[in-house]
């Protein structure tokens, strides 16, 4: 990260993105993504060095302090291109087309990720890292920059043609064929389930080999798979993993709150850094596993990613930060390790021979000469293990996150996204259903409030706010997001206010985005800045880290069909599925998130309709709360207030409370069988 600011600042100055503002005083002339550049670059007949990357980026990092603080480098940047850095969390569009242009150049992507780009925006070559001088087999930067420079002033014709080449591919092959195809069906989600088994590592839990990846959307598929097929196999591939990556060093196991990956097939080595959108996704997953399960572990690292969050990432205005460093003191990992005579000075030597006994702390340590804390086996064993209660635990745990709160933290991206706010709200509406924590529905109320009031402009959803509200205008994966955490907060509050936003967000998402009669929804909205600059309009299906608009708009839309019968919901959704169907076709993996609303079309689904009063309804309610029904929505009205209701929810018209007890309306299709009156009956008809 750049350090000297008696430097000079340059244009990035002016911007909110922490990660462009790191960039404030390189020597390098950066600019921001947008019509100056593009300008300059076409008056100076320049290619554009495009740089994307995110504030907590390592790699990032370290490219910015060998080559971008340079003044030999930014000499030759700024003599023979026009440099431009873009944010890739405030840009996702520029970021997305870019990156699949990486990764048809060279086969692989990541970031950073560098382009160089004719001046009307078309790739002609690119790389992630590169070293300033060659190393490692990679390049020199600074040969690139001249070799670079020198090929536009001789063989200008050969990058031209190769630029137009490939983005016309791309655009070609950037979104789906169209809605004319069959819904996926059972053999789609069954052979991604195989897919599994056979990729599963039965040691060490997860799926392939190093590095791992937490594919929380893979184990909340698998959990709606083995509750779909019955089939036992399934739960011990989502049980192992979760098991195993909750005791490796992936999970800052002082501090809570999940790493970006493991480096190794073990879960030990991590890559540092901290991700809003990871938390909010495991923490998902981890619940909906003890919903299945009831096992406490499950609920105790929910417990703690939200508590890692509400102390470390949250803004004293509701929502959540974006993400922390894996660097802090330019070391990656130095916040979090530890060695035994640190416990020592911590705990004193009885109490930290324990914990080191524990958490695999010894001499020489697990990574760069210190430790990374990890378990042999879930917390509970380990605890009976060395002789200890939970109580003694808490205390240790408390004694250090104290002492490790005074070390130089990584640096954190303050700034707040809607898109993974929205992720994080659902997430918390779920804790505090599976859990019964109104402290979590609270925090998911502020967080969404947050978004409600303070990130729209003139009807329009916004991308980001840093001390201000963003200019970029919000993208599909904002408003997809954003209706799915609306539908969760009606489904746990029954304040029909929620519905009013998920109907309204529904609308507004189909004007902006939708592709008509082609199904599915593109990336970009129709009035989105500089859209006209990209040379292409992306639809896009894959889930990748997170999961894609397309694939939690369809779940939604279905969800909001569900609950209040409209049609043009369920059609928005099967244009979805329809418009992916050949790709999941292929290559369903891609696809976990997606695949949740194939198997919610799959088989039979539930509207359930709760009337009544007193502790005896609210009892029923707090178990059907707790239950993994993903097949099933849920409505609740107190008694003689079910026909208001009603406005929004046609199937809870005429539905009386009987007898003065809670009583229960299982509807499929929107027609209701006879009423009951106790959980189990109501368990058993969902």
């Amino acid at each position: 990260m750049s350090l000297p600011e008696s430097r000079p600042a340059n244009r990035l100055a002016q911007e909110k993105s922490p990660y462009l503002l790191q960039h404030a005083h390189n020597p390098v002339d950066w600019y921001p993504w947008g019509e100056e550049a593009f300008a300059k670059a076409a008056a100076e007949d320049k290619m554009i060095f495009l740089s994307i990357g995110y504030s907590t980026c390592h790699w990032c990092h370290v490219m910015e302090r060998e080559s971008f603080e340079s003044p030999v480098i930014a000499q030759i940047l700024n003599g023979h291109f026009v440099p431009v850095k873009v944010d890739r969390e405030e840009r996702p569009d520029v970021d997305q087309l870019y990156m699949n242009a990486l990764v048809a150049m060279t086969g692989q992507g990541g970031w950073p990720c560098n382009l160089f780009l004719t001046p009307d925006l078309k790739p002609v070559w690119g790389g992630t890292y590169f070293p300033p001088a060659p190393k490692w087999g990679r390049p020199g930067f600074d040969g690139i920059l001249l070799d670079l420079a020198d090929a536009w002033k001789t063989r200008r014709g050969e990058a031209v043609r190769a630029g137009e080449t490939l983005t016309g591919l791309l655009a070609r092959g950037d979104s789906p064929p169209g809605a004319g195809g069959a819904l996926p069906g059972p053999r789609v989600l069954e052979a991604v389930t195989d897919h599994h088994r056979r990729s599963f590592d039965p040691t060490w839990g997860g799926f392939g080999h190093a590095p791992k990846f937490p594919r929380s959307m893979a184990l909340t598929f698998l959990l709606r798979e083995q509750a779909r097929t019955k089939d036992p196999g399934i739960l011990p591939l989502v049980t192992r993993t979760l098991d195993k990556m909750a005791q490796g060093g992936m999970y800052d196991q002082l501090g809570g709150g999940f790493a970006r990956y493991s480096t190794d097939e073990k879960w030990l080595v991590p890559h540092f850094e901290k991700m809003l959108y990871d938390n909010a996704l495991l923490a998902r997953a981890y619940l909906e596993a003890f919903q299945v399960t009831g096992r406490s572990e499950y609920a105790r690292v929910a417990r703690e990613v939200f508590a890692y969050l509400f102390r470390d990432m949250a803004d004293p205005g509701g929502a959540f930060y974006s993400a922390e460093d894996a660097d802090s003191e330019g070391v990656e990992g130095k916040f979090y390790v530890w060695t035994p005579e640190a416990l020592s000075k911590a705990l004193g030597p009885a109490d930290a021979a324990v914990w080191a006994g524990i958490y695999g702390v010894a001499p020489g340590g697990n990574f760069e000469g210190e430790s990374i804390l990890h378990l042999e086996t879930d917390l509970p064993t380990a605890l009976v293990q060395a002789g200890k209660e939970s109580a003694w635990w808490e205390s240790a745990r408390e004694r250090l996150l104290r002492v490790r709160s005074k070390r130089i933290r990584p640096h954190r991206d303050d700034k707040i996204l809607a898109s993974w706010n929205a992720l994080l709200v659902s997430s918390l509406v779920l804790g505090s259903r599976a859990l019964g924590e109104p402290e979590y529905l609270r925090r998911a109320e502020g967080a969404y409030g947050f978004i409600r009031g303070k990130m729209f402009s003139g009807g329009r959803l916004r991308v980001s706010w840093r001390g201000g509200l963003s200019d970029l205008q919000a993208y599909l994966d904002d408003y997809a997001f954003l209706l799915a955490a609306a539908l969760d907060l009606f489904e746990a509050t029954f304040q029909p206010r929620y519905l009013e936003d998920a109907q309204f967000l529904h609308r507004s998402m189909a004007g902006l985005f939708g592709d008509g009669a082609s199904g599915g929804f593109f990336f970009t909205g129709k009035d989105q800045k500089d859209a006209s600059r990209l040379y292409a309009r992306p639809k896009e299906g894959f889930d990748n880290a997170c999961p894609s608009g397309n694939s939690v708009a369809a779940l939604a839309l279905l969800r909001l069909h569900e609950l209040t019968g409209d049609g043009s919901a369920r059609e928005g959704a099967e244009g979805i599925l329809r418009a992916f169907a050949p790709q999941m076709e292929q290559a369903g993996v891609n696809f976990p998130q997606m695949l949740q609303a194939a198997q919610f079309l799959a088989q039979p689904r539930s509207e359930v309709f709760v009337t009544g009063e007193g502790a005896e309804t609210g009892k029923l309610l707090a178990g059907l709360q707790r239950a993994f029904r993903p097949q099933a929505v849920l409505a609740y009205a107190a008694t003689g207030q079910a026909d208001e209701l009603a406005r929004f929810i046609p199937w809870a018209k005429d539905r009386p409370g009987l007898g003065g007890k809670p009583t229960v309306y299982v509807c499929r299709g929107f027609a209701c069988q006879a009423p009951v009156h106790d959980l189990p009956s109501v368990l058993e008809a969902t």
